[in-house]
């Protein structure tokens, strides 16, 4: 397997009750194995999701907390067409992701199962968070 060099060290989303998507991607992100890493009660609240025992950089290792929410106070408005892809280990994590975000407050978008228009063995489940930002959970795992 080649290993690949993320390009992306991290993002950033905002949101508009900070309580609230935290719990969300709590949920959401666990069968995934991210747990949250960090989290920040600077004046707007941040947080963010990795490998458990990492933390984000320069702390820890570049590219190990990828993901993370802020605190908006203004409107938050998910873009039409953005969406964000985790990769699951495999179709039970898919389908424990999509069940943990419709437990709390995700609407669903696609529910698990394989998409051959995507490729071979794809196997999804999209869900919008509580503020609009669709997300999805892929693995090409058979199990």
């Amino acid at each position: 397997m080649t290993l690949i060099r993320p390009v992306i060290e991290h993002m950033s989303i905002g949101v508009s009750d900070f309580a609230r998507s935290v719990a969300f991607y709590d949920a959401v992100l666990a069968p995934l194995g991210l747990v949250r890493v960090a989290s920040f009660d600077e004046p707007e609240g941040s947080a963010c999701w990795g490998p458990g025992g990492e933390k984000p950089s320069p702390e820890g290792t570049p590219g190990a907390a990828p993901f993370w929410i802020q605190h908006r106070a203004d409107t938050v408005v998910a873009p039409a067409g953005c969406h964000f892809c985790f990769m699951a280990p495999d179709r039970r994590a898919v389908q424990a992701f999509h069940a943990a975000g419709l437990g709390t407050g995700g609407r669903d978008e696609g529910a698990p199962g394989l998409r051959p228009h995507y490729g071979e063995g794809y196997y999804a489940a999209f869900l919008s968070d509580p503020d609009g930002w669709k997300i999805e959970a892929l693995t090409y795992t058979g199990a």
